[in-house]
């Protein structure tokens, strides 16, 4: 039962909160758009005050059910009546604005819920990477960086924690750790104890801790690295060199075929584009013995040659994506290309490739991020730590520095990073691409 009420309040959550900015909606509709964003902050900050008020009556689930009813009760009475005076009003343009506003919040709010799912484990890595070891396994978990304030005595650094003793709160400075378990600590205040050395053990200690993050972990994840590979510039440059050859050779090779495929007749072209894709079911598993078999006789084993090589061969999912933009372009544009002298090459080349940017910086994403990513390969041909990879060498930083999940958190976002980074600057063209929008006249 307790389980059913929990379910029923995260779904009567989003009509209320719906509701609830529509009517703000509606109550402050000819306002200025600074007013607005006034009252639903105000909006917001009340029914989080009556959400405070209501935990602290109401144990939930039920006190938020009584919440979700209290909120959302009102507004759709405002909605709702605002929606009836528009009509008998004669101004039907404003009930269909009202109702079209309740649908968006609606979708924008069970949109930005799962947005913020998907973005708790990078959160969580984030935060974990800047956390100190003690708070990593904390139930329940410690969300923002905490670091022990810490105060100098005789030119050493001392972590500082509260002690209860006598019905008085001292706050006392540990000077030393000892065998048995005890602290030897110094007290700091309040100022008529101030200097008393005491000896208590450790568990009536309280540390004293701020938000501090600790960014010496990102330090200490590549100070551990093995000294040859420059404390990762090793592993980085290999991975640039793989990511950079793998999406040249990816772009030119299928968008080379895809033209083949879209705009040039040969006999049997049909017949071969569906053994082209025929083989997107072939899975990886079963090639894979036989790739390494070719590999080994041209002795490319423990290269970056296999890495990089298959690139240039083309990707099925990549030339059909590629040939479905090609043959949006009108063939207005390759029939005066012909005309002026171009050869096929020159419209490929000149016409063709700058009309399917969007479909190219997609593929140039994945392939990135393909090629970044790569654990499967490097794993299979490379046995030099010297021609690692940086997904290759994160998996062995996490067998030898396992137990230390700060450095390891640390290490995988500074991997993760560069893509993250890429695809923030490139998701305009990655969502065109995805979309295959065509071209614009």
């Amino acid at each position: 039962m307790q389980a059913i009420l929990w379910v029923l309040a995260l779904i009567c959550t989003y009509p209320a909160l719906a509701y609830a900015l529509t009517a703000v909606y509606a109550l402050t509709r000819g306002w200025s758009k600074a007013a607005l964003a006034g009252a639903v902050v105000f909006m917001l900050a009340l029914a989080a005050a009556l959400a405070w008020g209501l935990m602290q009556a109401v144990a939930p689930p039920a006190g938020w059910l009584l919440w979700d009813a209290l909120l959302g009760l009102p507004a759709w009475w405002t909605v709702r009546r605002h929606v009836q005076q528009a009509r008998e009003a004669g101004a039907g343009q404003t009930a269909r604005a009202i109702g079209q506003t309740l649908r968006h919040t609606t979708l924008h709010l069970v949109l930005l819920s799962g947005a913020v799912l998907f973005c708790v484990p990078f959160a969580w890595l984030v935060v974990t990477s800047l956390k100190e070891d003690e708070d990593m396994s904390r139930f329940p978990p410690v969300w923002i960086p905490r670091q022990q304030v810490k105060v100098t005595i005789h030119g050493k650094e001392c972590g500082v924690s509260l002690l209860q003793q006598g019905g008085q709160t001292l706050r006392v400075a540990t000077l030393e750790e000892l065998e048995t378990g005890e602290h030897r600590v110094q007290v700091l205040e309040p100022p008529e104890r101030r200097g008393e050395i005491l000896t208590v053990p450790g568990s009536q200690l309280q540390k004293v801790r701020v938000f501090a993050p600790k960014w010496e972990n990102y330090w200490d994840a590549l100070r551990f690295l093995p000294p040859e590979t420059n404390y990762g510039l090793v592993f980085l440059w290999n991975t640039l060199f793989l990511s950079i050859l793998s999406i040249i050779g990816t772009v030119l090779s299928s968008s080379l075929v895809a033209f083949a495929f879209s705009r040039l007749r040969w006999p049997g072209r049909d017949i071969w584009f569906v053994v082209l894709l025929a083989t997107m079911m072939v899975p990886g598993a079963v090639t894979m013995l036989p790739v390494f078999v070719i590999f080994r006789a041209l002795g490319w084993v423990d290269t970056l040659r296999p890495l990089w090589v298959p690139a240039f061969f083309g990707s099925a999912f990549n030339i059909f994506l590629l040939r479905q933009f090609f043959l949006t372009i009108p063939t207005d544009l390759e029939d005066a290309a012909k005309i002026d002298g171009c050869s096929y090459f020159g419209i490929y080349w000149r016409i063709m490739l700058p009309l399917i940017k969007p479909a190219l910086a997609a593929v140039t994403i994945w392939t990135f991020m393909g090629a970044w990513n790569n654990f499967m390969g490097p794993l299979i041909y490379i046995s030099s730590p010297e021609k690692m990879p940086l997904a290759y060498a994160l998996q062995l930083f996490q067998s030898q520095h396992g137990g230390e999940p700060g450095m390891l958190m640390a290490a995988a976002t500074m991997v993760m990073l560069p893509v993250l980074v890429l695809f923030f600057f490139t998701q305009r063209y990655f969502i065109e691409g995805v979309t295959l929008t065509g071209i614009k006249g």
